[in-house]
């Protein structure tokens, strides 16, 4: 392995990234892995460390962005794609930036709903036809693949790891996963 790799994680729980396989498979296995990589960072900690905005000036937390990712896996897979008429998440176009900014409910409240909503979100996957399936994108009417939606919300979970990471580091300084 070339000396500017990182050697792989001894204890490392996630399933190793495929190296082939269908679209299908790449991105959903891609997908899982950063949403196990999330519940990575925020293992080990107090609900109060979680609750931290440990990051300053920002109002990031650990627990803001559980609570955001669940609203991202409702709004994006059963909402926009499945079309199912449900209540948005730790939203109101009164109070939009409650999911980061009002940390309300227990942290175990959070993982619970961010568990439903990605075991919903994996339903809907596994059950549609293929990844040229559409719904309908509520902003501009226009049709949205699932293959759209599996990509914005991979990137989705890519960058919020990435603050995950300062976060952690800051509160703790564990750094990896």
């Amino acid at each position: 392995m070339p000396a500017h790799l990182a050697p792989p994680l001894l204890d490392d729980p996630r399933e190793p990234l495929p190296l082939t396989g269908s679209e299908r498979e790449l991105l959903t296995a891609f997908l899982d892995w950063h949403r196990e990589t999330f519940l990575l960072k925020c293992a080990g900690l107090a609900d109060a460390e979680l609750s931290t905005r440990a990051v300053e000036p920002s109002g990031l937390s650990l627990h803001g962005l559980l609570r955001h990712l669940a609203g991202v896996e409702r709004w994006w897979f059963r909402i926009q794609f499945a079309g199912e008429e449900l209540p948005l998440l730790y939203y109101s176009d009164e109070d939009p930036d409650q999911d980061f900014e009002r940390l309300d409910g227990s942290v175990a409240e959070a993982v619970e709903a961010w568990r439903a909503e990605v075991a919903e979100s994996r339903r809907i996957v596994a059950e549609a036809a293929s990844l040229e399936v559409t719904g309908t994108h509520r902003a501009s009417g226009q049709p949205i693949s699932l293959r759209r939606i599996l990509i914005h919300t991979l990137a989705e979970y890519a960058r919020h790891n990435g603050h995950a990471d300062l976060l952690r580091e800051r509160l703790d300084g564990t750094t990896g996963y």
